[in-house]
């Protein structure tokens, strides 16, 4: 009876490890067609957004909003992002505040040159580089908005940005929103990496944040580079974290761990600079990487802890705990798969390299398929199809980028878990700057 009670045990195990291996290995797959329903749940099943329903609010009855820049040594972009903001816009009761955090370079001469021209521009002078989120809590103290729009110094939103944003706040049911997060495109097209980057951030952000905002009304980011604030929630969770690697990440879940509300906004446009290098892509996603595991790593207890009383945000926390989990998963695998490759080929058996082969082939082509399934309906949904023409740039997108995340998360795990332990550091460096954007 005892060996009968034994071998039932062992069954039960071997089974929940074969399932558990199971998941993993599909995770990539069923990830991307949870990400094409959500979207689509979003699209055909929501009736509370105002992406195509919004109106524009006479002078009287407009909320006083800030427009925050944090800079560090941007003397080739602020002047011209500044003119935009202040020409542009189609919103008249708001401020352009400047938090030049520590610049060396002649941020702060060109942005006191500009004072004089627009009465609504002020300046902020941080002595010493703190990073974007200390001079983003310093500003927040000075600002005269009740909502602050973080605005990156490279960064345009579309001129109906702002009247487009406050629709958003308006309504009875959006009392609990605590910030509004707009549809990023990129600016700086002319390099392949460029032309690849905007098929990802139409995946990412045309697919899943709507996913996610179809799902319990979770988001696992804001971008920083452009999102609306109500200044009362971000003074209720003390502000951002100064030693996160990511500011954006971190007071996104904050803010839902408050049991705030995040939106996404695809109908508000707002373009921003990506990476041109592999290098700067590199250094970019890293941090990205640390971030996320950065606020994987905070929230684990709690929601361990208090599964029920954090139950809408539930299915933000088992993605990002597969994801990391998935990215170990995938380099033991992938090492383990050429350790055996080189193995049969020194024992020449080549039957057996053909049959692995071949099983590779069929998990990628099924890996791809999802991923391409989810890329056509991210390129439909974003800006009514117009994005399609970058469809042919999807492959680089979905072999190359795909490869990159994994490795991220496995090269900055270590340096997140000190980050957590208290050794964390904000302080930023701007990425370097070639040319002036045409804002025209």
């Amino acid at each position: 009876m005892q060996m009968i009670d034994h071998l039932f045990e062992v069954t039960n195990g071997q089974t929940i490890v074969t399932a558990l291996l199971l998941i993993l290995c599909l995770y990539p797959i069923m990830g991307a067609f949870f990400w094409f329903f959500g979207a689509l749940s979003y699209r055909f099943l929501r009736r509370d957004t105002v992406d195509d329903d919004w109106q524009v609010l006479p002078k009287d009855k407009q909320p006083y909003v800030t427009i925050m820049i944090p800079a560090h040594n941007e003397e080739l972009m602020i002047e011209s992002t500044i003119r935009y903001l202040f020409d542009q816009l189609n919103y008249d009761n708001y401020e352009v505040l400047i938090c030049n955090d520590g610049s060396t370079d002649q941020t702060a001469a060109i942005v006191e040159k500009l004072e004089a021209e627009y009465p609504n521009l002020r300046m902020l002078e941080i002595v010493k580089n703190k990073g974007k989120a200390h001079a983003f809590n310093i500003g927040m103290f000075f600002a005269r908005g009740e909502y602050i729009l973080s605005n990156d110094a490279d960064t345009i939103p579309e001129p109906d940005a702002i009247m487009k944003y406050m629709n958003y706040f308006i309504h009875d049911y959006d009392m609990n929103t605590s910030a509004v997060t707009a549809n990023m495109d990129v600016q700086n097209r002319t390099t392949l990496l460029g032309k690849s980057q905007t098929v990802e951030f139409s995946s990412i952000v045309g697919v899943i944040k709507r996913s996610q905002a179809a799902v319990n009304d979770s988001m696992y980011a804001y971008s920083g580079a452009n999102t609306m604030y109500r200044k009362s929630f971000l003074i209720d969770v003390g502000g951002f974290r100064q030693n996160r690697a990511t500011e954006d990440i971190s007071i996104a879940w904050d803010h839902q761990m408050l049991g705030a509300v995040p939106r996404f906004a695809p109908n508000i446009v707002f373009h921003m600079n990506v990476p041109e290098t592999i290098g700067d892509l590199y250094k970019q996603r890293k941090r990205w990487a640390q971030g996320g595991t950065e606020v994987w790593l905070t929230n684990f207890k709690k929601f361990v802890l208090h599964p029920w009383r954090h139950r809408y945000q539930m299915s933000m926390f088992i993605d990002s705990t597969l994801s990391v989990i998935w990215s170990f998963f995938f380099a033991i695998t992938t090492a383990m798969y050429v350790g055996s490759l080189a193995w049969q080929a020194i024992q020449g058996n080549w039957p057996e390299i053909w049959h692995m082969f071949a099983m590779a082939w069929i998990f990628v082509t099924f890996e791809l398929l999802a991923g391409l399934l989810q890329l056509i309906t991210a390129l439909l949904l974003d800006h009514r199809g117009a994005k399609l023409k970058y469809l042919p740039f999807a492959p680089l997108y979905m072999m190359f980028f795909w490869m990159i995340n994994p490795i991220t998360i496995i090269v900055t795990f270590i340096p997140a878990v000190k980050t957590i332990l208290g050794f964390g550091s904000g302080t930023w460096v701007s990425p370097t700057r070639k040319t002036m954007p045409d804002h025209n």
